[in-house]
């Protein structure tokens, strides 16, 4: 009892730590990439305007996402003031819960298990799945990189593992209620012993809702989707509670999403309808419009990289599936399968898409967290897995050593910060190859082991990385020199950041993208019209269009390797 109590006590302590790991050093550099300043200006405007329905960029209405991100960062605005960290502080948060969601469903197997007093081989079954599948889930790459972003994505994951728990959980318990035989509906009746709460069904709805405010209508595909597989996989109907909650439950979650969509279609009509529904649903998965082309076969390599460091395990786990009974009346066989359609929905709906980005697929990953988990617990259980280790092993290795070469090649990072980076996952690497069989131990220390990495990239590598991906120091520099509020404009480039570094000073046109200037000939006349003097952004190999103007005096402010920002002064 005493060892039980100490290990559970170490576990919390694990899981305390990675909470304070996904909180930490949200602001230590610059907010990156053409997203991440846009979804923060916006959620600033709607802060300054007191707007909690109208997303506006640069003054003029923006109808790509819905509101959820925006009401996490204007709240975090609010509460700690306009920053990074505020801005990332929602999506770092909307991790650690799905972390949560997926330790509750591997507990509710678990104490399925633990309750079934008909089967020896469910009570053997427990062996820490939650713990292991939301430690997996913690510790991989792509929760760990799209958690500490201002990104959608994790928002619609959050609320769609939110759902999905919430129906697994209620599935896993309905199923094990007297007078509900395992494996057959609940159909009619009523008096079937004690039921579980009817709390689950209305999360389970409520999560759906605002999966509506997170990202759309692809909340609601990627559910209902993946419930209507699993019964499909299982060959079984949904229990009759279930099935006639639809009745009040699917207008519940209407009526959630309506708080926002119906005073958009209210106030904007048409043009909100079509920019936000048809052109940003439809026509971004049946076309190209938004030019993110990329082949069908574009996520499976996407899913081995946001798998990592656990990629050996995942297809340890489809290695697994032939053995599997698939209508077995285990809770942990009622979990394998819908983990498996939970991967496999948005992985295959995607695939169609016509536009397709990395981070589409986060979704998948906490199905693959589930995967991964049970695999683990089931070497743990029965000592084995030491090739899924070696492998492992070998893998980390050769990552680190290609992280490190690639880094010393390509960017400006101190060797001493790529050596450090890398040491963790080759120390546990090597030895996970030579001494696989303290299986147990080694999967902890390689959880903790991608974390102390991503730990010190974040300190010493993100800030210089993101550094020429950034505008904010340049325009820090020229605001140092009393030019806080020169108009901003750029020539032959767009740079995202400065959407937000810039704000209120950048010009947008009547498409509602930033205007990008094609010649110094403009630059002269913007500046004559803005009282003679004009900041101006332009690639670095454009920048003697501006510095041998004749008609104006131009001084480099500094440029980030990328960008320069040029001081136009009329003479």
């Amino acid at each position: 009892m005493q060892l039980s109590a100490l290990a559970k006590r170490a576990w919390l302590l694990l899981f305390v730590a990675i909470a304070g790991f996904y909180l930490w050093g949200l602001g230590s550099f610059p907010l990156v990439g053409p997203d991440e300043p846009r979804y923060a200006e916006v959620a600033r405007e709607m802060l300054v305007r007191r707007d909690f329905i109208t997303p506006t960029l640069g003054g003029l209405p923006w109808f790509e996402k819905p509101p959820l991100l925006y009401w996490m960062m204007m709240l975090s605005y609010r509460v700690l003031g306009v920053s990074e960290y505020a801005a990332r502080l929602g999506p770092a948060i909307c991790g650690l819960l799905t972390g949560v969601f997926v330790y509750w469903i591997g507990r509710a197997v678990d104490e399925a298990n633990r309750n079934d007093r008909s089967s020896g081989e469910a009570r053997a079954a427990n062996t820490g799945l939650g713990r292991w599948s939301a430690l997996v889930w913690l510790s991989s790459i792509g929760a760990i990189s799209l958690s500490r972003g201002a990104s959608f994505d994790i928002v619609l994951t959050m609320t769609v593992s939110g759902a999905l728990a919430c129906f697994f959980v209620f599935e896993v318990r309905t199923r094990s209620e007297p007078g509900s035989p395992r494996g057959q509906p609940a159909w009619g009746g009523g008096n079937d012993g004690v039921r579980p709460t009817n709390s689950l069904l209305i999360a389970f709805y409520f999560f759906a809702g605002i999966s509506l405010l997170a990202k759309g209508l692809i909340g609601f595909v990627i559910i209902f989707g993946v419930v209507a597989i699993y019964f499909v996989a299982r060959r079984e109907s949904p229990t009759a509670r279930f099935a006639k909650s639809f009745l009040w439950g699917l207008p519940l979650s209407l009526a959630i999403a309506a708080v926002w969509y119906g005073p958009m279609i209210a106030k904007h009509g048409w043009t909100f309808i079509d920019q936000f529904i048809i052109q940003h649903h439809f026509a971004r998965f049946v076309t190209n419009k938004y030019h993110h082309p990329a082949p069908i076969y574009f996520y499976l390599p996407v899913l081995v990289g946001l798998a990592l460091p656990w990629t050996i395990v995942l297809a340890a786990s489809f290695v697994s599936v032939r053995r599997w009974n698939w209508r077995g009346q285990l809770p942990l066989d009622r979990a394998r399968a819908f983990a498996l359609v939970w991967l496999l929905v948005p992985l295959v709906f995607f695939s169609f898409s016509g536009s397709k980005l990395t981070a589409y697929i986060l979704p998948a990953l906490p199905g693959a967290a589930l995967l991964m988990g049970e695999r683990i617990a089931c070497f743990c259980r029965e000592r084995r897995g030491e090739k899924v280790l070696r492998l492992t092993g070998a893998l980390l290795v050769f990552i680190a050593a290609a992280g490190f070469w690639y880094t010393h090649r390509n960017s400006q990072l101190n060797l001493l910060c790529s050596g450090f980076a890398a040491l963790p996952l080759i120390s546990i690497g090597a030895l996970a190859m030579v001494k696989p069989q303290v299986r147990h131990q080694l999967f902890l220390m390689i959880s903790i082991a991608a974390l102390a990495t991503a730990a010190i990239g974040l300190k010493c590598a993100a800030p210089v990385i993101a550094r020429t991906q950034s505008v904010r120091d340049l325009l820090a520099a020229a605001e140092a020199r009393g030019y806080a509020n020169a108009p901003v404009l750029q020539l032959h480039t767009v740079e995202r950041t400065a959407e937000f570094y810039a704000a209120n000073r950048i010009k947008y046109g009547s498409d509602g993208e930033p205007v990008k200037f094609e010649g110094s000939t403009q630059v002269i006349e913007a500046a004559q019209r803005n009282g003679g003097s004009v900041l101006c952004l332009v690639p670095i190999e454009y920048e003697a269009q501006l510095t041998t103007l004749k008609q104006a005096n131009s001084e480099i402010i500094g440029d980030n390797g990328r960008v320069a920002l040029v001081l136009v002064k009329i003479k």
